[in-house]
């Protein structure tokens, strides 16, 4: 969304182990936590952010897991000294750490002619955030191919779950607020030209009907249950009320997209956050529908 001030702290480990270190340091000094990856679905607000922001920006590896031993398939086949990963037909999985891009996933897929994500196609964020609220949309959810993920907990425990043992649901990785360290996707063998292809239609897909190309922070609003909302989406709902195009400051509902908010350069985070409300305000008074937020907020106090 390109709005927001800055951190009061800010540290950027490289390592899952400097990820870990970081947190038990923020919190043996009692400061406020958060955990920034690449800013999708999130609104910051203007001026100092009280407390400490951990970047996960440089925990960007994405790798095949060795094989040879059964060992963890979290850890790197080079650190570990163990042999090259197995053919892809026998283990067409990929391990990234939480600072991995979604769409440096996508890629890396393609090349190696791996499927499952390329629903993810032009969806912005790390994989971290991806894992922890459940990313995609009517194409497929991210954890269709999670197998598994590594977390770090309140109690500095790091721990591999399972996705049974997550059971993860809409817009919700269902983590209970522990921190995604890695994550372990099982994918598809398939043909590279392939994946290349279905990607292109996702992408082409998304651009008719999304605003990709510019500043925004994704869908704002989780759809409302469609027994309540007659099956209309958050977007359909923000539509038929004739919001697209309303605007406070530099903020403004994308005449693409009821459900996306873009900056037209300029907007404050209030400018976002007031819009937000105007929208709510004015569908509940129509419809009678509260729209729920998906977009995260991180502002002083809350």
């Amino acid at each position: 969304m390109r709005v927001g001030g800055r951190a009061e702290w800010l540290l950027e480990p490289a390592t899952p182990e400097e990820l870990c270190q970081a947190v038990a340091a923020v919190r043996e000094h009692g400061l406020r936590l958060r955990v920034l990856g690449g800013g999708a679905n999130l609104l910051i607000c203007d001026g100092l952010l009280e407390g400490c922001v951990i970047a996960t920006s440089r925990l960007r590896r994405v790798f095949r897991p060795a094989g040879g031993d059964g060992g963890d398939p979290h850890e790197l086949a080079e650190a570990s000294g163990r042999v090259a990963p197995a053919p892809l037909e026998e283990d067409p999985r990929l391990v990234a750490w939480c600072g991995a891009t979604l769409q440096g996933l996508v890629r890396r897929a393609q090349e190696l002619g791996l499927s499952g994500l390329e629903m993810l196609a032009g969806v912005p964020g790390h994989l971290g955030g991806g894992v922890a609220m459940n990313a995609g949309g009517r194409l497929g959810w991210m954890w269709d191919v999670v197998e598994r993920v590594r977390v770090l907990g309140g109690d500095g425990a790091v721990v591999d779950l399972a996705r049974e043992e997550c059971a993860p649901a809409y817009r919700d990785g269902n983590l209970g607020g522990r921190i995604v360290v890695s994550a372990v996707l099982r994918l598809e063998v398939d043909h590279p030209s392939l994946v290349r292809e279905r990607t292109r239609e996702v992408l082409l897909a998304k651009n008719a009907v999304q605003p990709v190309v510019e500043a925004s922070s994704g869908c704002i609003f989780k759809n409302p249950d469609p027994e309540i909302s007659e099956g209309r989406t958050a977007g359909q709902l923000v539509d038929a009320c004739g919001l697209k195009g309303l605007s406070r400051g530099a903020a403004l509902v994308s005449p693409l997209h009821g459900n996306f908010i873009v900056n037209r350069g300029g907007a404050s985070a209030e400018d976002v956050f007031g819009l937000i409300a105007d929208v709510r305000e004015r569908v509940a008074e129509a419809t009678g529908i509260e729209l729920g937020t998906e977009v995260q907020r991180w502002r002083n106090g809350d």
